[in-house]
């Protein structure tokens, strides 16, 4: 029997409440399906190990995750720690270390959860978001000068290679080529006069290699309005690592709750380990009462299992997702019930 080992990373906040549900629904959905998983669990590498040790893991945390089948994240970040040390002592190290340069976020609109769109109905919103995820806008390159001084100052630049540009446009053509056939390319070349003509071209090249792909470019700006407007009209959206990060957030919106959000940090050579996370973050003012929606986590699970080789194991996931959604008024308070974390876990598990 094929065995997978599970990096288990729960972090912060609600993530330690949301990766024990999905954790439960793999072990559920892996013996019907005759694989096994192994877990190893690193509980302190956090916000809370910062504060204590001054770094979120050990020195040789990237070693430690290195010979693992998959990292199942749960959230990074508590108002003690600024979001930029959490973030990049461990997200972002773990992210660029193992070449996770896909971030793909799947949106959807399940029957049973209202959109705050009206456009936005089940069965017609399904998208994915694949965000550039280790350079573009999130490099490392500047600094500051003068700090405290009346000239004081802040460069960050934006950092666009022709190879980390192609790789993730090039799946993201052959996501959309899967899938319905559209893709429409987030840019702002219109007033970033090197770095986003520079992607547009670059979208362009690898088109020609996917001539039954229909595809089209928007300014981030009137995207985001679009996305909002008229949701269903979007299949693939490829995107920069900040028009990523921001459009798959106000896309979960859309669907009607980031608390239902997945997201996959794919290294899609499978040379290292990928890593799978929630996107609703800590969520430190619900932090404790029992109340998170897990199925952000169970959502990325079911993405975990998918990219591991199980396919129906993942689609059991979706579907019982789905089922509870549409036939259950078993709600968590996001999504406008008084269920409890252990209560919405429970009634998932029933119909799994």
């Amino acid at each position: 029997m094929t065995t997978h080992h599970i990096a288990l990373i729960p972090g912060d906040g609600i993530g330690t409440e949301v990766l024990p549900p999905a954790r439960r629904v793999l072990d559920r959905v892996s013996r019907r399906h005759g694989f096994g998983l192994s877990y190893t669990s690193y509980n302190d590498w956090s916000c809370a190990r910062y504060v204590r040790e001054g770094a979120m893991m050990p020195e040789n945390g990237l070693d430690r995750l290195r010979d693992k089948d998959a990292i199942l994240l749960g959230a990074v970040g508590h108002p003690d720690v600024p979001d930029h040390v959490s973030l990049w002592g461990l997200l972002i190290p773990i992210r660029r270390a193992f070449r996770q340069y896909v971030n793909l976020r799947p949106i959807r609109v399940f029957e049973g959860v209202d959109s705050p769109v009206r456009g936005a109905v089940p069965g017609a919103v399904d998208l994915v978001v694949v965000r550039e995820n280790t350079e573009g806008e999130y490099s490392e390159v500047g600094g500051r000068l003068n700090q405290g001084l009346p000239e004081e100052l802040a460069v960050q630049e934006a950092v666009f290679t022709r190879a980390g540009v192609t790789r993730v446009v090039d799946y993201a053509f052959g996501l959309a080529a899967g899938r319905g056939g559209r893709l429409t390319s987030a840019t702002k070349s219109n007033g970033i006069v090197h770095t986003l003509p520079f992607w547009d071209e670059l979208v362009a090249e690898c088109a020609t290699a996917h001539p039954r792909v229909a595809w089209d470019q928007e300014h981030i700006d009137a995207l985001a309005a679009k996305l909002v407007l008229d949701p269903a009209r979007y299949d693939v959206i490829v995107a920069s690592n900040l028009f990523g990060d921001i459009l798959s957030d106000l896309a979960a919106a859309v669907a009607g709750s980031i608390g239902i959000a997945p997201a996959a940090n794919l290294n899609p050579e499978r040379e290292y380990p990928s890593m799978f996370e929630p996107v609703h973050g800590s969520a430190p003012d619900i932090a404790g009462r029992g109340i998170a929606n897990p199925l952000g986590a169970i959502w990325s699970a079911a993405l975990m299992l998918d990219h591991l080789g199980h396919r129906e194991a993942a689609d059991d996931i979706t579907a019982a997702m789905a089922s509870v959604l549409a036939t259950t008024d078993v709600r968590t308070p996001d999504l406008g019930g008084t269920a409890s974390t252990e209560d919405f876990t429970e009634e998932l598990l029933q119909l799994l």
